[in-house]
Order: C-alpha cells, then structure tokens, then sequence
C-alpha cells in the first residue's frame, strides 16, 4: 500500500531529521560531509530554502528549514536521493542509505525554533562527540558565531531574526542558549 503524501504548507519552518539504515554511519569521511553539504547548499538554493542550522552526526542528520514554497518533500528527496547516489557509487555500495523516510517537526512559534536551533547545535555534545558545539566542525554553530566561516546558502540572519523576540543581541542570546545559560524569555508573537 502506498504512503500517504506529507501535507505541506508554504511558509513553514522546520526541524528535518534522518538517519542511516539499520543506524549505521551515513559518512566514511570528511570528503562525504563535504559532499552532503555541497549537495544540501545546492538543493538549498534551487528549492529557495533558508538554511538556518545544520548539524551531520555520524549516523544522522538535523536540518532547521524555513521553506516559503510547499517543496519540502521534493527537495528532501532531491537531497537525500542525490548524496544516497554519491555516496553508494564512491564506496561501491548499492541499496539503502537512510532509514525510511525523513522526518520533520513543524515549527509554531518562536519558542519551537530556539529549542530546534539549540539541540541541533548541542546534539554533538550531547552525543559525547564534543565538549562544546564551537568543537564540532559539522555543524552550522561554528558557521553561525563566524561570519568567516559561513557558506553563502546558510541563513544565520534569518536564524537570528527569530531570537529578537528575546530582547537584546539576538547573536547573544543564541549563544546564551547554546552554551548552557538560558536567558530570560520574552513572550513573543510568532513572525509567519
């Protein structure tokens, strides 16, 4: 029996997951984060994304879209099937990549997306691969704290435009709850 499309909305934001088969490793190396990063930028681009976090664990993935076209699902099978090519034709592999489908939390309020932003920047160090998201060079956290470091597709203003809700640095207070110090939160209207 068939699956029964996603229902998607122009507009949303997003908290996207996906994990490896059976768990296993979706990367060899830094030359396949690499590779899944230059895909995730183009099909950021061509799908008219923003990006506002990501983070490549060993056997997983966390992306943070905010997508103004219903295309969700087009451009998560873009990318998926596209570094699930790469990766079995580089390693001489065939079959499955990733378990089953993506999943994806929508996005409400405000609150949700600092929540989403802070545990996609901490699951390293919640995974005991580091001891501070600064350390984890998959992430977007360095990229986010280092204009120097950012790829062009990777929208922190965007990112940080949901934490002026907060008051104040909204860099700061992203910061703030990325580093374990959780400021004080402001009520906020959601801004879609």
């Amino acid at each position: 029996m068939p699956r029964k499309p996603r229902q998607e909305a122009a507009g949303g934001v997003h908290h996207v997951f996906a994990r490896g088969n059976d768990r296993r490793a979706i990367y060899v190396d830094d030359v396949d984060r690499r590779g899944y990063l230059d895909i995730l930028g183009r099909v950021t681009r061509r799908q008219r994304w923003r990006c506002l976090a990501y983070c490549l664990m060993p056997n997983h993935i966390h992306l943070l879209l905010e997508t103004p076209f219903a295309n969700l699902g087009a451009g998560m099978h873009r990318l998926q099937g596209s570094y699930a090519q790469a990766f079995n034709e580089r390693h001489g592999r065939s079959g499955h990549l990733f378990q089953g489908r993506y999943g994806s939390i929508h996005m409400t309020t405000d609150e949700h997306v600092w929540a989403a932003a802070a545990y996609i920047a901490l699951n390293p160090v919640a995974a005991g691969l580091c001891n501070t998201p600064e350390e984890w060079p998959w992430s977007s956290h360095q990229s986010t704290i280092d204009a120097r470091r950012r790829p062009a597709w990777l929208d922190v203003a965007r990112l940080l435009f949901y934490f002026d809700g907060l008051g104040g640095d909204s860099l700061q207070r992203y910061l703030a709850m990325t580093g374990g110090e959780r400021p004080p939160i402001a009520a906020t209207v959601s801004r879609r």
